[in-house]
């Protein structure tokens, strides 16, 4: 477990940083910067905690990512702009903030000296349409140009070879982290558990686009942290990039809404509606090359993840 370090998050305020802000900030000293677009960091208890300063910025400033960031040890990247709907809406926004800001975050820490790590989050979705069993080496794929659902992968695509290219050309120690469909308690935005869970609570109508049968691997987000940690120290996971996520917990997404109803004995309705943009039919990654340098492997399986889950919005939305 890392300790006595100043470890600089960038997007802490959101679903995976502050959960990764929660795991470090009792014996180091963590700085969020973020801008507070989504902010689950409000709900948790922690946020007071005299180790954490949160500093609102936004990476596209480099000035202020360079004077947020003058002391980090470990820089950890998770800002982005992220969310298929968000994604579709505003593709400017996505590919300047993912490309642009990943480039000043990138900057700044190869200005710093001592830096330990910086670890990057790219995402599954650079593997394209169709993932199945995915290793790291497997060719990404960009998607068809103009098709703004693919914005984000082309970006998170770009922030990976800057990254390579940092620690190949100044020896920057990255680590880049491609979490697979990472669900949990404190997750904001439009993630398909999250909406179902939430909605299943109220026994409202769980809403699929198409036929439900894209197929995912569903990784909690106490897993996600524990493969960033381990990222985070690991001597041979620099200039590494690494598969976080669930192999064991795949189900198609009619699957994964007929469970949410069962395991939390609802009422809702499942509904089917069109979907007008380009999807992911098939996610499952390989996480061997985890396991075997990193030591990584998932311990919480689906039906115990969406239990947990609902503990949390069940106390949130009463």
């Amino acid at each position: 477990m890392i300790e006595g370090k100043t470890v600089f998050i960038t997007g802490g305020a959101g679903f995976i940083g502050s959960a990764i802000a929660g795991r470090l900030v009792e014996k180091n000293r963590v700085v969020i910067f973020d801008n507070l677009a989504r902010n689950s960091l409000q709900n948790k208890g922690f946020k007071e905690d005299p180790n954490l300063t949160l500093i609102e910025g936004d990476v596209l400033d480099i000035e202020s990512v360079s004077k947020a960031m003058h002391d980090a040890d470990v820089v950890i990247h998770c800002a982005a702009i992220a969310g298929i709907d968000t994604v579709i809406k505003k593709p400017v926004n996505t590919l300047r903030v993912n490309m642009i800001g990943s480039a000043n975050v990138l900057e700044v820490a190869s200005q710093l000296t001592g830096i330990e790590r910086v670890v990057c989050f790219s995402t599954s979705e650079v593997f394209g349409q169709t993932a199945f069993r995915s290793t790291e080496s497997d060719n990404a794929t960009i998607g068809k140009v103009g098709e703004a659902r693919w914005t984000y992968a082309v970006s998170k695509l770009a922030e990976e070879h800057l990254a390579m290219a940092y620690f190949q050309e100044r020896n920057l120690p990255v680590t880049i982290l491609r979490p697979f469909n990472v669900y949990g308690p404190g997750q904001v935005g439009d993630g398909a558990l999250r909406t179902f869970i939430t909605r299943a609570i109220r026994n409202e109508p769980l809403e699929i686009h198409g036929d439900g049968t894209q197929i995912r691997a569903w990784c909690y987000v106490d897993d996600m942290v524990e493969g960033t940690l381990l990222a985070m120290t690991h001597p041979k996971a620099i200039g590494e990039s690494f598969n976080i996520g669930n192999q064991r917990a795949v189900t198609t997404i009619y699957g994964l809404a007929s469970t949410v109803i069962r395991v939390l004995d609802s009422k809702s309705q499942i509904i089917f509606t069109n979907k007008e943009y380009a999807d992911v039919e098939l996610r499952i990654p390989s996480v061997s090359k985890a396991r075997e340098i990193l030591g990584f492997e998932a311990k919480i399986d689906l039906e115990e993840g969406i239990r947990r889950t609902a503990m949390y919005y069940r106390e949130l939305l009463r």
